[in-house]
C-alpha cells in the first residue's frame, strides 16, 4: 500500500471533488468527516470514524496512518482559528508529515476580509509544527457570484469598482490533485488559485444578466447601508462583519489578483465567469425571468 492521503471535507464542494479525483488516481484514502454516512464511495477510499475539527482526540483517531493531510478550511465560525490549531496539532500528534491547506488570496493578519485573517493565523501555526506544507490561496469561488444575487435581480454590497479574480471548484480540486500527486515538489509553496481575470461586479451583474435573460443590476452600498440591508438575516456580528468586509475586500483590490497557478499546475486553462455559467446551468437558473 503507498502513501495514504487523509481527505477533509469529502462531502463538500471542494473535499468531494478532491477525493473523486484521488481515487481516479488509484491513491490511497482516509476520508474524514462529522457524519461518515454522507462521505461518498471511492475506490481505495476508507472512511474515518467520525471527528470534527476541534476534536483533538477524534481527529487523532480519523488520521492514524495517514501521511498527508489535505485539510479544507472549516465553515466559519467565531472560533474557527482554535478549531484549525486543533485539527492541525492532533494530524502532527498521529504522525502525519504533510499538510496541504486551503486557504484564502490575501490572507493576511490585517486582511480587509475578516475571515482571510483566520486562514493567516492558520498558515502561521502549520508552518510552526515544522511539518512539510503547501497552501492553496483560493479567491472567491465563481459559484459565489450568482448566489450574490438578491430575489430582486440585485447585487448590494461596497465593492465599489474593485475587481474580483473569483476561480471555479473544478479548477481548485485539479490544482488540489496536482499538489497532493506531486510528492514534495510543492513542499513550502503557496499558489494563489484564480481565474483567469478580474471582473468588477457590475461585470459580473452584465454576464449574469445574458444568461438569466432578465436584467441583474450592481448597487454599491456604503458599510452603513450594508449592515442596515442584512440586519433581517439577524447574523452574530462576526458572520456580519465577514459578509460585508468581503466586498470591501474587493474594493480594495485585495481579490483582483489574477496568477497562472490553475494553468501551472493542471495544464489548461482557468475557467471564467461565462465558462462556468455555461457548464454549470443550476447555479444561475434561480436567476431566469
Amino acid at each position: 500500500m503507498g502513501p495514504v492521503i487523509a481527505v477533509t471535507g469529502a462531502s463538500g464542494q471542494v473535499g468531494g471533488r478532491v477525493a473523486r479525483r484521488l481515487a481516479e488516481a488509484g491513491v490511497t484514502q482516509r476520508l474524514l468527516g462529522r457524519d461518515p454516512s454522507r462521505l461518498p464511495e471511492f475506490e481505495g477510499a476508507v472512511k474515518a470514524p467520525p471527528a470534527s475539527y476541534g476534536d483533538d482526540a477524534a481527529m487523532r483517531r480519523a488520521l492514524a496512518g495517514a501521511d498527508t493531510l489535505f485539510l479544507v478550511s472549516a465553515r466559519e465560525s467565531a472560533d474557527r482559528v482554535r478549531e484549525h490549531i486543533t485539527a492541525v496539532d492532533a494530524a502532527v500528534a498521529a504522525g502525519v508529515g504533510r499538510i496541504v491547506y486551503v486557504s484564502f488570496l490575501g490572507a493576511a493578519p490585517d486582511a480587509t476580509f475578516t475571515f482571510a485573517r483566520d486562514h493567516w493565523h492558520t498558515e502561521q501555526h502549520i508552518r510552526a509544527t515544522g511539518v512539510r506544507y503547501t497552501f492553496l490561496r483560493d479567491s472567491l469561488y465563481l459559484a459565489g457570484l450568482p448566489a450574490m444575487v438578491g430575489a430582486d435581480g440585485v447585487i448590494r454590497g461596497p465593492g465599489g469598482d474593485g475587481r474580483v479574480s473569483a476561480v471555479a471548484h473544478d479548477d481548485v480540486a485539479d490544482s488540489a490533485a496536482a499538489v497532493l500527486l506531486g510528492g514534495n515538489a510543492h513542499d513550502g509553496l503557496r499558489y494563489d488559485l484564480t481565474g483567469p481575470d478580474a471582473l468588477t461586479l457590475a461585470e459580473a451583474a452584465a454576464e449574469l444578466t445574458r444568461f438569466a435573460g432578465r436584467p441583474i443590476r450592481y448597487v454599491a452600498e456604503t458599510r452603513d447601508q450594508a449592515y442596515a440591508s442584512r440586519a433581517h438575516y439577524n447574523a452574530p456580528a462576526w458572520e456580519m462583519a465577514g459578509w460585508v468586509t468581503s466586498y470591501e475586500a474587493i474594493a480594495t483590490g485585495e481579490m483582483s489578483e489574477v496568477s497562472t497557478a490553475v494553468p501551472n499546475l493542471t495544464g489548461r486553462p482557468a475557467q471564467n465567469l461565462a465558462g462556468y455559467l455555461t457548464t454549470h446551468p443550476r447555479a444561475w437558473e434561480h436567476l431566469k425571468a
